[in-house]
């Protein structure tokens, strides 16, 4: 049996885990702990030069510690800080936010806002993916177990999701995954992703909306309507479903919000959206812009841009890639960026280069690519001039970041 060690974890770590040293200064990345608590550990996997972790007990308590809600807390990969009360979550993105863009990025003095919290920590993601598992039933990743495990509860869900989910009774050979969206019309949407290019043939007995989601990230609808409506900032939304759009709606108007404010648009400027999805951001930068101009690839989510958008006269839409579409494009005074969660690609990052646009905000879900990314901005003549965490995705280490970048002359 390994031998226990006893640590103490001093910050967090991208990702949920806590850093803790050994008696030879080694880093070791223990996950459901706390800065400041005493805890015993066994390793279960030693590196070079750190070591993971799992955690046996907690022999002194932090106070930010409370009891999960959920059943599956632990065992499940969703979520890693329901051992924390809200506060000290909110703390640990902060420095985390800090510790990636001074570690990976290289920016020293990093001119981070508060967090803006979330006004409902629990019960708030409209969308979830779910995978079969390798005895029957959907479920989520499990890093324990490594391999996907059934559930049967997560409160971190909208409470009519996680009731459609809990209806799904399905048995669909080559099933690769199941995406589950709640529009704010109170419509259901199951979207099946499958080996199979040939669409099943399906019946439903509730009121949801089913259909296929083909490798590009168009659809076919099966049963229902073929999109859902989603709503932001008291604007409507059509979202087709292989078309992104942001699971936690209610901290969507704070983005926006942060766009605008860091665009800081007098009506004279001319803006790209780049990554424009169904025009969410494009719909906010029209009337405050001389003109916008959105890219996205999907053409399902530039079908809905069209639909979305079809009362702003200045706004032009190409379907295509980022990459390609940028450079034949007049100079913007403003590139708004919103890419997945793979960050900018080096095609991307060398359009951006060739344009050199005087400012850019960059909308990212994931703090470390964006630390990665920005170190490639402030070499690109970029200097970071403000960034924005909000807590999109309470429960977990996950925020979503708004960052203003301007070039330097």
């Amino acid at each position: 049996m390994t031998e226990l060690l006893t640590l103490q974890p001093t910050d967090f770590a991208n990702g949920g885990a806590c850093i803790a040293r050994d008696a030879a200064e080694r880093p070791i990345f223990v996950p459901f702990t706390i800065p400041g608590e005493t805890v015993e550990v066994r390793l279960v996997e030693e590196k070079a030069h750190y070591a993971h972790a799992e955690l046996v007990r907690v022999t002194a308590v932090s106070p930010d510690r409370v009891t999960p809600r959920c059943p599956h807390f632990g065992v499940c990969g969703g979520c890693q800080f329901q051992h924390m009360g809200y506060a000290a979550q909110l703390a640990a993105k902060q420095q985390i936010v800090t510790d990636q863009l001074q570690r990976i990025g290289g920016i020293t003095a990093v001119p981070l806002s508060p967090i803006l919290p979330h006004p409902q920590p629990y019960g708030y993601r409209a969308e979830t993916e779910l995978t079969p598992t390798p005895f029957g039933g959907l479920g989520y990743w499990s890093p324990r177990e490594r391999q996907v495990i059934a559930i049967h509860d997560c409160p971190i869900l909208q409470p009519d999701l996680l009731a459609l989910w809990q209806d799904v009774d399905l048995d669909l050979p080559g099933l690769r995954k199941l995406t589950l969206r709640r529009g704010d019309d109170e419509a259901l949407l199951a979207a099946l992703e499958i080996e199979d290019v040939e669409p099943p043939e399906l019946e439903t007995d509730f009121p949801v909306s089913v259909a296929i989601v083909l490798p590009d990230q168009t659809s076919a609808t099966l049963v229902g309507d073929p999109y859902t409506v989603q709503s932001a900032a008291g604007r409507d939304f059509r979202v087709s479903p292989g078309a992104y759009f942001f699971p936690s709606p209610a901290m969507l108007p704070a983005i926006i919000e942060t766009v605008l404010r860091y665009a800081a648009l007098t009506g004279a400027e001319t803006v790209v959206d780049g990554y424009s999805g169904v025009g969410v951001l494009s719909a906010f930068l029209a009337p405050q812009a001389a003109s916008v101009t959105a890219i996205e690839i999907n053409p399902d989510a530039v079908a809905d841009t069209a639909v979305n958008l079809q009362d702003a006269d200045n706004v032009s839409l190409y379907e295509g890639w980022f990459e390609d579409v940028l450079p034949q494009l007049p100079r913007p005074d403003l590139l708004v960026v919103h890419p997945s969660e793979k960050g900018l690609s080096k095609g991307a990052m060398r359009a951006i280069g060739g344009q050199r646009p005087l400012r850019l905000i960059y909308v990212s879900s994931d703090v470390a690519i964006l630390a990665r990314d920005g170190k490639q901005l402030v070499q690109a003549g970029y200097r970071l001039k403000a960034i924005q965490p909000i807590d999109t995705a309470p429960q977990t280490y996950h925020l979503d970041t708004v960052s203003l970048w301007q070039r330097e002359n």
